[in-house]
Order: structure tokens, then C-alpha cells, then sequence
């Protein structure tokens, strides 16, 4: 392994050694086997090294070694989170930013670089780089931050499949509520959607252009933000929430809309995490 990042014995054995829980014990990993991570760094050791890690956590991966087939792979295929180097053969890793956040704007990304510069690491941001990693790094400090920017960008409600309000269950599977006096409703994708995230994030006051570019990942410039007020109207209607006094989707003045603290579902019927 390279010895500029991580120590004389292995990166996987460092991992299991060092670093430390992230998560309460009780509380189900936000990364579930679902989320994948792509890896673009030219280092055989280094990128290796981060893959060992990233998989003995519980992400899946992609890796490549070249600007080319990493352009290739973070624009054609499904991950949650890019790691990117910025010094790269083929490519440099600010113009594989740019053509990403060209066609994938909220696509989460980590720049990975030797290159300490402020300059550097202020042009990344810039660009669109959610956050950054300054080799050296170690590896606890490399997963805190992953943890962090999808934390940030939970737009793929992955693992709730029902939500509980008051007299009655959205099926989010479904895009169906239904009521404890045997009525049902359906939902449409963009309902089913806004309801997931809000669920994500009960709790949680969430703007109307966090919705636009987390849940639609549509970027902001030119969109009316009435259109969000427009479908979260028409979700409160099915769910019988009083538009005059709602007790299940809250007004946040100023800030945006929030789950009144529902009961959510996982696949494996674990309770409700954030």
C-alpha cells in the first residue's frame, strides 16, 4: 500500500482497528448493501486500498484508473456517491466534474487529491465537489466524510416501504394509501416520492428546492417552486390532512414542509431511522 496514505499494514486490517462506529449500535447503516461508491483514482495501491474498505463497510463499488472509463462509468452508470482523484491519465478530474455535474447535477462527489492547494480544492467546489479529502487521509476520516455527504443527499429512499399517520398507512411500494375505515387512494410517482423523502427525513424542515434537486433531481433555475406547493396541497388532500390546520405534512415558515414524526416501515419491518 502506499505508504503516503495508509499505514505499513493493510488498509483492510487498518480499517478493522481503527476505526470507529459511526452508528449507534441499534441504529440500521444509512449505507446499506444497496449503496454503491465509485472509485477514480489512478493509484493501484491507494484505490485498492479504498475499495478493501468501502466493501469490508457494506458499500458495493466501481473503480477505474483512467479519466476516460471513469467518465464513462459515473455517466452511464447507478451509484450514490463518486470518489475522484484530480490527477488522472486520460483526463483531468475537474473536466470529469464538469461533464458530470453537466448531466448528473446532484450526483454526490468526493474530490480525492494530492494536490493541498487552496486553489485546487476551492476550483473543485466550485464546480460542484460536495466535499473534499487531502491526501494524506485516513480512512476514519474518509468514511466520516462519505457518511456525511449522504447523510446530506438522501434522495433514494431505500429500505421504507410503508409509512403510519394518523388513521391510516401510506404503502410507498404501492403508491397507495389506505385507511382504517377500509377507503384507499392511490398516489402518483412524484406523491410517493416527496412522501419517501419527507419520511427520510422526518423531523426535518425541507426546502422546496431541496425537494427539486434531491427527490426530481431537477435543477432549480427557471422551475417555479409553486409546483412543489401544488403536490404537497394534493398529498395532504390524500391523506386527509386539514389544509387549514395539517397535523401530518407541517409548514415550516420560511424554511419549507415537514413529517409531523410518522411511523415508517423498512423492508425488514426495523424501525424508522434518519
Amino acid at each position: 500500500m502506499a505508504p503516503s496514505l495508509w499505514p505499513s499494514i493493510s488498509a483492510l486490517h487498518y480499517f478493522k482497528t481503527t476505526t470507529p462506529t459511526l452508528h449507534h449500535s441499534n441504529t440500521p447503516l444509512l449505507h446499506s448493501s444497496m449503496s454503491r461508491i465509485l472509485v477514480i483514482e489512478d493509484d493501484s495501491s491507494i484505490r485498492q486500498g479504498i475499495v478493501d474498505a468501502l466493501e469490508f463497510d457494506g458499500f458495493k463499488t466501481l473503480e477505474a484508473a483512467e479519466g476516460h472509463k471513469g467518465l464513462a462509468l459515473a455517466l452511464k452508470c447507478d451509484y450514490d456517491l463518486l470518489l475522484l482523484d484530480l490527477v488522472l491519465p486520460g483526463m483531468d478530474g475537474l473536466e470529469i466534474l464538469r461533464e458530470i455535474r453537466r448531466h448528473r447535477p446532484t450526483q454526490p462527489v468526493i474530490i480525492l487529491t494530492a494536490r493541498g492547494a487552496e486553489n485546487d480544492r476551492v476550483q473543485g467546489l466550485r464546480l460542484g465537489a460536495d466535499d473534499y479529502v487531502v491526501k494524506p487521509f485516513s480512512v476514519k476520516e474518509l468514511l466520516a466524510r462519505i457518511d456525511a455527504v449522504i447523510r446530506r443527499s438522501p434522495e433514494r429512499p431505500t429500505g421504507i416501504e410503508e409509512v403510519d399517520f394518523p388513521g391510516g398507512r401510506a404503502d410507498l411500494k404501492r403508491c397507495e394509501v389506505r385507511f382504517e375505515d377500509g377507503e384507499s387512494t392511490s398516489l402518483s410517482e412524484r406523491e410517493m416520492e416527496i412522501l419517501a423523502y419527507l419520511a427520510r427525513n422526518s423531523g426535518r424542515a425541507i426546502s422546496r428546492d431541496e425537494i427539486l434537486t434531491r427527490v426530481w433531481r431537477i435543477s432549480t433555475r427557471g422551475v417555479e417552486t409553486r409546483t412543489i406547493d401544488m403536490h404537497i396541497a394534493r398529498l395532504r388532500e390524500k391523506l386527509r390532512d386539514n389544509k387549514e390546520n395539517p397535523k401530518v405534512i407541517l409548514t415550516v415558515r420560511g424554511k419549507g414542509y415537514m413529517l409531523a414524526t410518522p411511523s415508517a416501515s423498512t423492508i425488514n419491518h426495523q424501525p424508522f431511522f434518519e
